[in-house]
């Protein structure tokens, strides 16, 4: 189920084929079975259009959670490049020297955090890409926080302060993105997504007579629902699919960087 969410194009084809196959199933059911009669029937679509509605109302509710925390990804990679901006502004507070590296390694810094938006789940060797480049970022930030520390120590006056705030709001927007990245849909909910949805399609399909005209109407509803949740796990997945943040503000910001 993971590599499925972390990859929604496959995700897409996946729900296409097991909600149309749930549709002919539920038809070859009927066959089987069958036609209702006209009781039977009523009772039928009344659980049908519960079934329907139930299913409508948690894929709403679904989308409204991918949605949220999409906006939050956004907002982090807005809030990260200001703050690593404001750092690299008051750096100008530090003695010259010290100014002078700590600009140097905001620079390096800025190209870690760009690439941490731009690391997709294309390639075989993700993992091991977001492991180096978290290795990589912690480092960098302790070698930021000490070219920080040692002037502030000889130093402690109200400017370096103001240098020490900035740039440890700088080292703390990337926990807020990373832990933003982590933030996703559980899986109890798509198991009852797709448990719902599964059941819906298998429901319509017994509900139509598969050698009549309304053939083509059987393939709707399944052709719908998993649209519907290939644009959630697009919008929830934070490195797969088409819908993505992409770091513009830290590649805007780059180029004031000196």
């Amino acid at each position: 189920m993971k590599f499925l969410l972390d990859h929604p194009v496959l995700f897409l084809l996946m729900l296409l084929i097991v909600l149309g196959s749930a549709t002919r199933l539920g038809a070859a059911l009927r066959t089987s079975y069958g036609p209702l009669d006209e009781g039977k029937r009523s009772d039928f679509d009344i659980v049908l259009g519960a079934t329907l509605t139930l299913l409508s109302l948690i894929v709403g509710f679904s989308f409204s959670m991918a949605a949220s925390r999409y906006d939050l990804r956004k907002n982090y990679e807005e809030a990260e490049a200001n703050a690593i901006g404001t750092a690299y502004a008051r750096a100008d507070l530090l003695p010259a020297a010290d100014a002078a590296r700590v600009k140097q390694l905001l620079r390096e810094y800025a190209d870690l955090r760009v690439r941490f938006y731009t690391i997709t789940n294309y390639t075989l060797d993700t993992d091991k890409r977001l492991d180096d480049l978290s290795l990589a970022t912690t480092r960098l930030q302790a070698r930021l926080w000490a070219a920080v520390v040692a002037p502030v120590t000889v130093t402690p006056n109200a400017p370096m302060a103001l240098v020490t705030s900035a740039m440890n709001d700088a080292l703390n927007s990337q926990g807020y993105a990373q832990a933003a990245s982590w933030n996703r849909i559980p899986p109890g909910a798509w198991v009852l997504l797709c448990t719902i949805g599964l059941v819906a399609t298998i429901m319509i399909g017994f509900r139509f007579d598969a050698g009549s005209r309304q053939r083509m109407l059987m393939l709707i509803l399944p052709t719908l629902v998993a649209v519907s949740l290939f644009l959630i796990a697009d919008i929830d997945c934070p490195r797969g699919g088409i819908i993505r943040v992409l770091p513009q503000n830290l590649l805007a910001l780059k180029p004031t960087l000196g």
